[in-house]
């Protein structure tokens, strides 16, 4: 599925996922049900096994369009827009492969809220961040922010509408490395090619398993990856991976 707001392009098993509304890629109401339908559809897909994210022209996204806010006065206007909202993170967060962000650009807002939903996030050496929501009112992203960054960094950003520049997300490891401009796409592709080329079993069982045991206390998040380990163990592709290394030979890998 593909649509003008959000392109979708599949490759060896990589899918690249692009944020098409120009200027600034604001995320409107078309936007975020393209987005939660492109990452369903994603889920079920055996020809994906990953996702790219990222932005047309130079800006990932610059967060919700100010001009489709919801009217108060409308009866389920505000709680639809929010419930949208809600889940288009979720459908990025909940797909079964895994998503790389490539953010070539600003990621403020909405645009900041879709980076943090996507499981490893890279950006370019021009991108900044914030949640400037704060103007006009509050964001409902203060608990994702503290989850990245921490108590201080997320009150500021809350509170002064700062934007921080890439080099200081990467140096307080939220985000995985900066590229220059012209490099990012390259880089998140071939982190894309690397995982596609492992078991998509696998994959799937190891991103249930990261979003399952953020929820956990640490006891229980063991016991659940140890008997995910266990079911995974006997599946065709951990059996392929243990032949393969024995036979040094590349392992092919079926998804069952």
């Amino acid at each position: 599925m593909s649509s003008d707001v959000v392109k979708l392009e599949v490759s060896d098993h990589v899918a690249v996922a692009t944020l098409n509304r120009p200027p600034v890629n604001a995320v409107n109401a078309e936007m975020r049900n393209r987005i939660i339908e492109i990452f369903d559809e994603v889920t079920d897909r055996d020809d994906i096994r990953v996702v790219v994210l990222t932005g047309q022209g130079r800006i990932f996204c610059a967060g919700a369009d100010l001009k489709q806010r919801p009217d108060p006065g409308k009866a389920g206007a505000f709680w639809h827009h929010n419930r949208i909202t809600r889940e288009t993170g979720n459908a990025i967060k909940e797909c079964s492969k895994p998503v790389i962000a490539a953010v070539n650009g600003a990621a403020l807002g909405a645009g900041f809220g879709l980076m943090a939903a996507c499981d490893i996030m890279l950006a370019s050496d021009t991108a900044v961040f914030g949640m400037p929501e704060i103007d006009v009112g509050l964001a409902g992203g203060a608990a994702m922010l503290n989850e990245l960054l921490g108590k201080s960094f997320a009150r500021r950003l809350m509170f002064t509408g700062d934007r921080l520049p890439a080099s200081e997300l990467h140096r307080l490891g939220v985000i995985d490395s900066v590229w220059p401009a012209d490099e990012l796409m390259p880089a998140a592709m071939a982190m894309a090619t690397r995982i596609a080329q492992k078991s998509p079993l696998g994959i799937r069982y190891a991103k249930t398993s990261c979003n399952m045991v953020e929820l956990m206390p640490a006891k229980d998040a063991y016991r659940f990856e140890q008997n995910f380990t266990y079911e995974l163990s006997k599946t065709e592709d951990a059996k392929e991976a243990r032949t393969a290394q024995l036979e040094k030979r590349k392992p092919v890998f079926k998804g069952r």
